[in-house]
């Protein structure tokens, strides 16, 4: 199996999974987000509201990086976000129990982000 594929199936299925986690049981990701945050967030909507938006675009992440016949581009713009993403969330939340986790993926996005990056 070529490596873009196997970067994109793995990629795309941990987004899709926690995705429809967030969605579905957003309480059980509270342990995860920092006071900060939740401190910023709260004025502005409820953290359930803001975990379940956070939901819809891993799922759309997962949509784009799982949706073998869209152009190479939309991909790329995927990858990018799924960096972007990954980063803000271990800047943002810094070392726990899952970290390992994240910079794995962090890794995983950067890769496929830099194939399809080449010309």
């Amino acid at each position: 199996m070529h490596p873009e594929r196997v970067l994109r199936l793995g990629l795309g299925f941990t987004f899709l999974y926690s995705g429809w986690d967030l969605i579905s049981n957003p309480y059980d990701w509270y342990g995860f987000v920092p006071a900060w945050f939740s401190a910023v967030v709260t004025p502005v909507m409820p953290l359930e509201m803001f975990l379940r938006v956070q939901g819809v675009g891993e799922l759309l992440l997962a949509a784009a990086l799982l949706a073998w016949f869209l152009p190479r581009r939309i991909v790329q713009i995927a990858a990018m976000l799924a960096v972007a993403h990954l980063f803000v969330i271990l800047v943002g939340v810094g070392i726990d129990p899952v970290t390992f986790r994240d910079v794995g993926l962090l890794g995983a996005a950067i890769a496929l982000l830099a194939h399809m990056s080449r010309s």
